[in-house]
């Protein structure tokens, strides 16, 4: 095995106010991405690609690949809003991403083996990260007409900001497997105490605490992105024309599950999340990897 960690790291941070995924939270200014990256590798996995933006390459291989270099392989592929399938074009006006598919399908010349999707400014554990190459070794030994793939669980209530709404995939689960996820938008505990989002159709909907949600860390086999192609030219004739629409890798996986062609196995973890959405996020996430690093889950100095 020789699984792939794939980051998606070209987001803009406009909610954050700056480029979250180079910003330092650790006692040597270590970014939470470090920290992913760290546990990636001793977790046995053996190359990261970063999907970024040309805008900030440079800076992003001088502040953040340059620390891996040594220590894992690492290459970089980019998401360009024009990057479309042939007979596409970008509508005029659009500056909107096109979502985490498109995001991963920027890597789609790059990725020949299994892999893990991660976002850039989660914090997911050690465990998480266990538990993926666990399962790759396990699914590659299991041959079926489906595709197999994984994905890490969290508690809604865990997953929330105190400073405004986030977005997630919301799940159903059968036993271990995943049986349905929706991505849903502005989440957050609204003025009366109940927790509520907006489904894809446009619905404020009220939404357990308790479910479990998708961070966008999920474990799939190289022959996804096929699935990814095709899928996203849906979308494409569907929305878009509009010039905020979005293809959610947590809608596509939910569609291929309806279909028949793949499951999902929702992975059990002792890790805990937490990330930054807002800028009042930063003290909560300092706060957490200091307490890990005085625990001895992780050195003061993460690449000494």
């Amino acid at each position: 095995m020789k699984p792939t960690l794939l980051v998606l790291a070209a987001g803009m941070g406009s909610r954050y106010g700056g480029l979250k995924q180079m910003d330092p939270m650790g006692p040597n200014g270590e970014s939470v991405l470090d920290y992913s990256v760290y546990d990636a590798i001793r977790a046995g996995f053996k190359r990261v690609v970063f999907i970024i933006r040309k805008d900030f390459a440079d800076d992003f291989k001088a502040q953040m690949g340059s620390k891996f270099a040594e220590k894992i392989e690492v290459d970089y592929c980019y998401q360009d809003l024009h990057d479309l399938p042939e007979g596409y074009s970008l509508p005029e006006g659009r500056t909107k991403p096109w979502g985490t598919t498109h995001a991963i399908l920027a890597a789609r010349n790059s990725i020949d083996s299994h892999f893990a999707v991660i976002n850039a400014d989660d914090f997911y554990g050690r465990d998480s990260f266990q538990q993926i190459t666990s399962y790759f070794t396990q699914s590659e030994s299991t041959s079926t007409e489906k595709d197999h793939y994984c994905m890490v669980g969290y508690k809604l209530s865990n997953t929330l900001s105190d400073h405004g709404d986030v977005n997630r995939g919301v799940c159903k689960k059968n036993a271990s497997f995943l049986e349905k996820v929706e991505e849903h938008t502005e989440i957050l505990i609204e003025k009366d105490g109940i927790c509520r989002g907006e489904n894809l159709n446009g619905q404020r909907v009220e939404l357990s605490t308790s479910a479990l949600v998708s961070m966008n860390f999920w474990g799939f086999p190289p022959s996804l992105l096929v699935h990814l192609q095709a899928q996203f030219k849906a979308f494409l004739d569907e929305r878009g024309s509009e010039m905020k629409s979005e293809c959610y890798i947590p809608t596509v996986v939910d569609d291929l599950i309806s279909a028949g062609t793949a499951d999902c196995n929702i992975l059990e973890t002792s890790s805990t999340w937490f990330g930054v959405t807002y800028p009042q996020d930063k003290d909560s996430c300092v706060a957490s990897i200091k307490k890990l690093v005085d625990t001895g889950e992780y050195p003061t100095n993460l690449w000494d």
